[in-house]
């Protein structure tokens, strides 16, 4: 049995403004009506597999929830308290698919690359499966066929069988400069690292405890008190920030094969598919369509004598004249305007905007929550707009803020408002005022989505000045 495993906790900051720490890449729809978390889940129709194990972060978990009941697809979500990287992502994986299945094969995906060839995608997994059957750990590698410095490398060894299409692995190699890069492509035989793997789930944990025992202790040790909490998994906070963070291929793939060489037990699958990372903004323009000048335009964009541009608008006209080359993204409260060829340096910019202590780098404007969202309109010293929208059905906490009042307008739909001693219910262009300290809480009664402009005024508006008294969400304990 093939159990899949999708790694969902990414940052996504190579695509700044559009992604953020709070909103990363693989949330997003990129060059197709799905995001990249629904595409990696719905590329597994046609393969017989198991419910799979979605790993996120604690902060993106309703988003995922979200975008799974979007699709119709079910699987249990397991949260990461914090970031540790995939060998230990993979341990929490291994050890649950351990206590709910019979040792299967675990199928590791990351949630935000593009596979354009599905079918490619599905024999090769299936190649893998025969393989890891007889206790190989089986790695996808994608034909290297430029001088890419955003990729691992893998490079092959002997060829297993004429009839197997795989090869032993030789040896691994971190994203290298553009010279070594060079190199690799020269000698031939090197593939890129697809960050896919397959193989047994107790294989890998034997692994970890000869090559990274504390990464094991540690996750074993986060899975002994996991609870359900709605649709959600958790383990122990504590005992998972204890452990250490590092890659599947330095953690375990990379001793194997520098301990048996030859004989490692790692084999490389080719992978075929039209597969990208989509790790930076010409990285989109390469799998996007384009028209008959080379650009990939999204949004409200007017071009003259313009080419081989992407130019992505989100809220407003954007008019591009004379240009060859750049990476145009407006955002609502951010713009980047880039050479294609310097995308890799957004992350620069991201740094910076975490040292500046900007809010830029962590979230948009727009703020997804598990009964709707918000959009922060706009903001002052002692006050701050929001247009929030609430899902039909969907309820916010029952809550209360120390520092801050807040006037509601609503604008579309029936609010059902309780505000403090009293419930009531408040229609299109109608309003009500809660007090600084106030008991209250927001619904929507209805059937089709309440629009509503919040207007807050006080002396500190953080989101962090909240106390919540009761959530159908499970906020209430968590303070979160």
């Amino acid at each position: 049995m093939i159990l899949p495993i999708i790694l969902a906790g990414g940052s996504g900051t190579r695509l700044w403004p559009l992604s953020r720490a709070m909103y990363p890449k693989q949330f997003l729809k990129i060059g197709s009506d799905n995001t990249l978390l629904q595409n990696t889940l719905l590329r597994l129709e046609n393969l017989e597999t198991a419910k799979p194990v979605v790993i996120c972060n604690e902060e993106h978990r309703f988003l995922v929830a979200e975008q799974l009941r979007t699709i119709g697809v079910q699987a249990d979500i397991l949260l990461e308290p914090a970031g540790r990287n995939t060998a230990p992502a993979v341990a929490l994986a291994a050890i649950y698919a351990l206590a709910e299945h019979n040792d299967p094969l675990l199928l590791i995906l990351p949630s935000d690359h593009s596979i354009q060839e599905v079918t490619a995608f599905e024999q090769a997994v299936r190649q893998g499966a025969k393989l890891a059957q007889d206790d190989k750990m089986i790695t996808f590698g994608v034909r290297a066929e430029t001088p890419e410095t955003g990729y691992g490398y893998i490079q092959r060894g002997a060829a297993l069988d004429r009839e197997s299409q795989s090869y032993t692995v030789t040896r691994f190699v971190e994203k290298p400069d553009k010279n070594t890069a060079r190199e690799l492509l020269d000698r031939g035989g090197y593939y890129w690292n697809s960050g896919m793997f397959l193989f047994r789930a107790s294989q890998y944990l034997s692994a970890l405890e000869k090559y990274a025992p504390e990464i094991l202790s540690a996750c074993q040790k986060a899975m002994q008190s996991t609870r359900r909490d709605l649709d959600f998994i958790r383990v122990d906070n504590a005992q998972f920030a204890a452990c250490p963070s590092n890659s599947i291929d330095y953690a375990v793939i990379e001793p194997l094969c520098h301990s048996k060489k030859a004989d490692s037990g790692v084999l490389v699958v080719p992978l075929d598919a039209d597969w990208s990372d989509i790790g930076s903004w010409s990285a989109i323009w390469d799998v996007c369509g384009k028209d008959e000048a080379g650009n990939r335009l999204s949004g409200d964009v007017m071009t003259q004598n313009t080419q081989d541009c992407l130019i992505y608008a989100e809220h407003k006209l954007v008019s591009v004249l004379g240009v060859k080359g750049l990476v145009v993204i407006d955002t609502k409260d951010a713009l980047l305007v880039a050479d294609k060829d310097c995308v890799q340096d957004v992350k620069k910019v991201v740094d910076r905007l975490k040292q500046e202590n900007r809010s830029e780098w962590k979230t948009r404007r727009e703020v997804f929550r598990p009964w709707g969202k918000y959009d922060s309109i706009d903001t002052g010293t002692r006050y701050q707009v929001k247009h929030i929208t609430v899902n039909p059905g969907a309820k916010l906490s029952v809550q209360m803020h120390h520092h801050r009042a807040e006037h509601w307008v609503v604008v579309s739909g029936t609010a059902k408002v309780t505000n403090g001693d009293n419930t009531f219910l408040v229609s299109e262009n109608e309003s009500t005022y809660i007090p600084i300290g106030q008991v209250h809480a927001l619904e929507n009664p209805g059937q089709l989505p309440l629009e509503l402009i919040e207007v807050q005024t006080g002396s500190y508006l953080g989101e962090d000045d909240i106390v919540r008294f009761d959530d159908r969400y499970g906020r209430a304990e968590l303070k979160n």
